[in-house]
């Protein structure tokens, strides 16, 4: 075969094998085009101007019944908590404590009543009561001023408080007080509270507190100094949020001066002792 009938040759089976694959796919194919965007004006503005908010439409995206948070508003609330109703047994001690708080005001100001106190078999040992006003000045902070009214042990004496109390970083509940009373007589307070969630119901629940008095009170049996400490682990189980039995161990001890009255009227100047109550608020 001549070079020309060659090259027809190869021309002719070019443009079969070409014919036989058809149009080339586009590459396009499968792809998914965005949407239109708006026609816009020379402005950037929408050519189609859009409608301005009338009273209806507010009326269907706020519908009645749906109120807002009245952020520091004059409704006056109230609540009252039973930290701690409980019976305390050491060996053949057995004894009643109890402690509770309550607020009656708003937002910002409130009435604060405290009440704590101990009982040892069907003796009243101590006893107080705080009736104190409430100013918040932080978002977790109070300042309270106002009195206390000590009924036991010894002869009754009343006091002037000043303190705070709120909840310091890592949710820990404090509350510092200064007392003064009569004759200059002062006493500091220290209180840490911290509840740990072992469960969404079970609570465990340490408690610190510390009394420093600023001279002795010989007819109260108390001594200048730190006067006595006690701490205590509780385990509460929440039945409902409202209530909560509650076991535990507290450790309560005297010191300074205040052990040594103790000692010389034939009392206990402290120790261990397992603890049972319930905590229940409204």
């Amino acid at each position: 075969m001549s070079r020309t009938g060659l090259l027809l040759l190869v021309i002719v089976l070019f443009a079969r094998t070409t014919s036989a694959q058809g149009t080339p796919p586009d590459p396009h194919a499968g792809h998914v085009m965005p949407p239109a965007t708006p026609a816009q004006n020379a402005s950037g503005e929408p050519a189609t101007p859009i409608p301005p908010v009338t009273a209806e439409d507010r009326a269907a995206a706020f519908p009645q019944g749906l109120h807002g948070h009245a952020v520091h508003d004059r409704a006056i609330n109230h609540y009252v908590l039973f930290d701690q109703l409980e019976w305390q047994f050491s060996g053949d001690t057995k004894g009643g404590i109890w402690d509770i708080k309550s607020w009656l005001g708003g937002d910002l100001n409130r009435l604060w009543i405290h009440s704590e106190g101990t009982s040892e078999g069907s003796s009243l040992e101590e006893a107080e009561a705080h009736v104190t006003y409430g100013r918040s000045f932080s978002r977790w902070w109070d300042v309270v001023a106002g009195v206390r009214q000590d009924f036991r042990p010894g002869p009754g004496q009343t006091w002037a408080t000043v303190g705070i109390q709120g909840l310091a970083p890592q949710w820990f509940e404090v509350q510092a007080t200064l007392y003064v009373g009569e004759s200059a007589t002062t006493l500091a307070r220290f209180e840490v509270e911290y509840e740990l969630l072992i469960t969404n119901r079970l609570v465990l629940q340490p408690l610190v507190e510390l009394n420093l008095y600023g001279k002795s009170i010989p007819e109260r049996g108390i001594g200048a100094g730190l006067s006595a400490a006690e701490t205590g682990l509780r385990l509460r189980y929440e039945v409902r949020r409202e209530f909560a039995p509650y076991v535990g161990v507290v450790w309560h001890r005297e010191f300074g001066g205040t052990a040594d009255f103790s000692r010389a009227a034939g009392d206990d100047i402290g120790g261990w002792r397992l603890a049972a109550g319930v905590r229940t608020w409204f």
